[in-house]
């Protein structure tokens, strides 16, 4: 049928709402982002402002809008048990997530949920490193790299 919409609103991934968010900050000082407040206070109440740990919270709230499973946890690692566990090799752009050690030095392995760390949508590889698009890195919603030595899980949430 002329002028009918095209189908591919139907093969919208969650790196692809995620990518919309790209250049979403933090503002410093006494104000806050509401775009970001309201991704932490989808599940909890107590954030106050847009300075503290956000990644899960830019997470869950791409996984809510798509309705895909949620840890519904500020906390990165507890994302390590949602969706179903794959290797690094097996994950894609777009479908996957990934669970990082947090900071440098010795951290705790993936049984403990409750450790620093970092979660993101896998955005691909560049030699030893692994491409995140994520919240909260660097106050902001953009792609980094991280070495794959940080690496603690990849999570498909289909």
């Amino acid at each position: 049928m002329a002028g009918a919409p095209e189908d591919n609103a139907m093969n919208v991934t969650a790196f692809d709402i995620a990518q919309r968010f790209t250049g979403i900050q933090e503002v410093g000082g006494s104000v806050d982002n509401p775009q970001i407040l309201a991704m932490l206070k989808l599940d909890n109440s107590w954030p106050e402002n847009d300075e503290v740990p956000w990644c899960s919270a830019f997470v869950n709230y791409i996984a809510w809008l798509l309705r895909l499973p949620r840890s519904k946890d500020l906390r990165a690692r507890s994302w390590l048990s949602v969706g179903k566990g794959i290797t690094l090799e097996q994950a894609e752009p777009g479908f996957d997530i990934v669970i990082l050690k947090r900071g440098q030095g010795d951290q705790p392995g993936p049984e403990v949920i409750d450790a620093p760390g970092h979660v993101g949508f896998y955005a691909g590889r560049s030699d030893a490193l692994i491409e995140v698009l994520g919240g909260n890195q660097s106050d902001t919603v953009k792609v980094s790299r991280y070495a794959s030595s940080r690496l603690l899980g990849v999570r498909r949430l289909l």
